[in-house]
């Protein structure tokens, strides 16, 4: 056996501890810190609630309970803030889940969710809607967008050749410059008056006009697509070592790829229609849980749907709130929250960076 192979072995047990021991303290606490957050994040705003309002209002709206709240401090609960709240976590969690994918795919991490031209092309629907007036909605026209980017990215990375990181970065670069050129030309071209202001909240990413639909839309995405995803990561390990040697451990890599990548196109697509295009997390948040739980995709994906959304509930309360009356869109806290942690975390890691 050589050194490294030795070496590798002695510390494969104590890799599993830390695995076993991390699953079985963190993982509770993380989803007890998900399940609060949402909750107190409903009761922030100009209209103070109590925790004890919440669980009434959600209580008697899921035939639970009965309450004895007002119409107006009910619709408060139920129909502003509680589908805001959700969409934020499940945007969160999939934009997460969807940057650790593709950065385990392409073996960049500095790959995000919008590698493949989707943000660019939901932006084009978006935005043709905003000021064209087309009779569909907002979130059909983004997902669509999307969809057409993520299309117009592997076809293009296919005829290239065998579908390799190198060429879908490469061509998912190509389409989201096209399309970001012709969004451009659009605003250019059709804007009057303050339809910037409602163009730029939407390009900035926005969970303002978030309602039940965006719900049903976010959270059912992540469960019939994310959840399968997070599945793959013991798939993904392999991927780390380059294709071949995910060929030798038996993973069909061509056909894995382009199962991964599809998947994750839809996830992203689904999310940005929702929220507008929202940077920073899928690119950042997997860098930094990966520096606490290691590279371990089994690991790593559920962790990082988990963190994703609850950084996202809290970046979106704070853009509601912090300046009121005025709504910063959440694009802006992301990164302005995001960058500095994220700094400290690299800091207090350095030695396993």
């Amino acid at each position: 056996m050589t050194a490294p192979t030795i070496a590798s072995a002695r510390t494969r047990p104590a890799a599993r501890r830390v695995g076993t021991t991390t699953l079985v303290v963190a993982t509770p606490l993380l989803f007890a810190a998900l399940a609060v957050s949402v909750v107190v994040a409903v009761t922030i705003g100009p209209a103070d609630l109590t925790t004890g309002e919440v669980w009434r209002s959600i209580g008697s709206h899921l035939g639970l309970a009965t309450s004895d709240l007002s119409v107006l401090r009910d619709g408060i609960v139920w129909e502003l803030r509680l589908p805001r709240v959700l969409t934020a976590a499940a945007v969160g969690a999939g934009l997460a889940v969807s940057g650790a994918v593709m950065q385990a795919l392409t073996r960049n991490p500095l790959a995000d969710p919008y590698l493949l031209g989707l943000s660019s092309g939901a932006s084009l629907g978006a935005v043709l809607v905003l000021l064209t007036g087309l009779s569909v909605s907002l979130t059909g026209a983004a997902f669509t967008g999307a969809m057409i980017a993520m299309v117009g990215t592997l076809v293009l990375a296919r005829s290239l050749g065998v579908i390799t990181p190198s060429r879908t970065v490469l061509a998912g670069l190509a389409v989201s410059s096209f399309f970001g050129a012709i969004t451009s030309l659009v605003v250019f071209w059709n804007t009057q008056g303050d339809s910037y202001r409602q163009i730029l909240n939407w390009l900035l990413g926005s969970l303002a006009g978030a309602d039940w639909d965006a719900v049903q839309v976010s959270c059912l995405t992540l469960l019939i697509i994310g959840l399968p995803v997070i599945f793959f990561g013991r798939v993904l390990d392999a991927f780390a070592f380059g294709d071949t040697a995910a060929a030798a451990l038996g993973v069909n890599v061509s056909r894995t790829r382009w199962l991964l990548l599809g998947g994750t196109a839809l996830l992203t697509g689904a999310m940005v229609s929702v929220s507008g295009s929202i940077g920073f997390v899928g690119l950042v948040l997997p860098n930094a849980v990966r520096l606490v739980v290691g590279s371990r995709h089994r690991l790593l994906l559920p962790y990082s749907a988990l963190v994703g959304a609850i950084f996202m509930i809290w970046v979106d309360t704070g853009a509601r709130t912090l300046f009121e009356p005025r709504e910063l869109p959440v694009g802006i806290i992301t990164v302005l929250v995001g960058a500095p942690v994220f700094v400290l975390v690299l800091l207090r890691n350095r030695e396993r960076a």
